[in-house]
């Protein structure tokens, strides 16, 4: 599926390539499957009774844990992410692209099964490195069927110098 890439330029002059995925609504087995799968095997995971009783009345009920939805987010882009990697490569005059090099991340809100989520995604040249690499910020705002802010992360990229 193609998404739109639009492209402005902010008050720092550096080029902000944004585009907003496709939407996703979660279900419970996505989550147990998830929990099963990297051995998240904690009380508020696998314990519905625990999570009942421990935790607050607004919050106790099956959630998705963060590396859940941080890996979904991911996922939802992914089909137009190298549509990013390609504009940001011709406009920046980058040379091949390296790889993930860090996330950092931070949950601002729950997420419950029946939420349907989607990704404002917002990617831009953050420096070069001392060997001539150019490091890309890929922001990652997830948002829920309210559009409240679930989780935003940043991932970072790297593209190696132009021979």
């Amino acid at each position: 599926m193609t998404r739109k890439i639009a492209i402005e330029v902010n008050e720092n002059k550096k080029s902000i390539y944004r585009l907003t995925s496709h939407r996703r609504t979660i279900t419970e087995t996505d989550i147990v499957n998830f929990v099963n799968l990297v051995g998240l095997h904690e009380p508020p995971f696998i314990d519905m009774e625990w999570v009942k009783n421990e935790l607050p009345e607004t919050h106790n009920r099956r959630f998705a844990p963060a590396p859940f939805l941080i890996s979904l987010g991911m996922g939802l882009v992914a089909t137009s992410i190298m549509e990013v990697v390609e504009a940001i490569t011709k406009k920046e005059n980058l040379g091949p692209f390296h790889g993930m090099v860090g996330v950092e991340a931070k949950v601002k809100n729950p997420a419950y099964p029946g939420d349907t989520l989607k990704v404002d995604l917002e990617a831009c040249v953050d420096r070069k490195t001392k060997r001539g690499q150019t490091l890309v910020d890929l922001k990652h705002v997830l948002k829920n069927q309210r559009n409240e802010v679930v989780v935003v992360f940043t991932e970072k990229v790297i593209f190696e110098p132009r021979n």
